[in-house]
């Protein structure tokens, strides 16, 4: 992704927080609970996590962990996730690009990224999480993929007409096992070592409303011009519409990378 794209498409999930944290699918438990026991993490932990949207990963690790500081880049999904968080005392969101965060000498055990990772600047992100992490801490990067089993829902695959329709290239999802790991990007940095990777297959069921609300989260689907969205829109509210309980069946790929900052790569 290029660094202008980059850029201006993380900024679009901002447009409607409420959207956003009603809609998007929340991960399974079972992805904390390992993230806790694969990096040795106490009820005292500490954890920076990078882009916490509205607080939807952060809450699962806030009932596991201790004192975590949130980076949020957008102003309303950062007081969304401050009101969803609450009740967690030592959760605290702060409004910045992780770029340009300072964390004044702050050290964690645990560097989380749910689904935020690939915003972040390649040239930055591993240095500066490896700078801030305790010498036997951990990285933590989850990437969400959207993902068609044999046994999947083929509206996946008749939508297609809906996007050649309105003049947009799309693909249906991959299935699960084709769908690579960042691990060759993780150790190409050279800055992480003893990666440990786990896959977590989830789905959803949708409405016409409610699958075209989650369509409307994706950045890709926010820049497409106005007229453009709506036109797609009223086509696959219609193709749900049509089908047998009016509903849709999405699956998620959910991949947990788990590595071990090395001491070169520290202050």
């Amino acid at each position: 992704m290029e660094d202008t794209d980059r850029d201006r498409l993380k900024k679009t999930f901002d447009a409607n927080a409420p959207l956003y944290d009603a809609i998007r699918p929340r991960y399974p438990e079972r992805l904390f609970e390992d993230i806790v026991e694969l990096a040795g993490l106490g009820p005292e932990a500490s954890v920076l996590e990078i882009g916490c949207g509205t607080g939807q990963a952060t809450s699962a690790l806030a009932r596991r962990c201790g004192r975590i500081v949130c980076i949020e880049l957008g102003d309303a999904l950062a007081a969304l996730a401050r009101r969803n968080l609450a009740a967690f005392p030592e959760v605290s969101v702060v409004t910045a690009p992780f770029e340009h965060w300072e964390p004044d000498g702050s050290s964690f055990d645990l560097v989380l990224a749910a689904t935020s990772w690939h915003w972040l600047d390649p040239r930055v992100r591993y240095a500066k999480a490896a700078e801030i992490l305790e010498a036997e801490g951990a990285l933590a990067i989850i990437t969400s993929h959207h993902v068609l089993p044999g046994d999947g829902d083929r509206f996946f695959a008749e939508v297609q007409d809906d996007y050649r329709a309105i003049g947009e290239e799309d693909v249906p999802p991959p299935p699960p096992d084709a769908v690579a790991d960042e691990g060759v990007d993780i150790e190409a940095s050279g800055l992480f070592a003893g990666l440990l990777v786990t896959r977590y297959l989830w789905d959803r069921w949708y409405t016409a409303d409610e699958y075209v609300a989650l369509l409307d989260t994706y950045s890709g689907h926010r820049a497409m011009e106005p007229e453009v969205r709506r036109r797609l829109y009223d086509a696959v509210r219609r193709r749900i519409g049509a089908r047998p309980g009016g509903r849709v069946r999405k699956h998620y790929l959910f991949i947990l990378h788990l590595a071990r900052p090395i001491a070169a790569g520290r202050r």
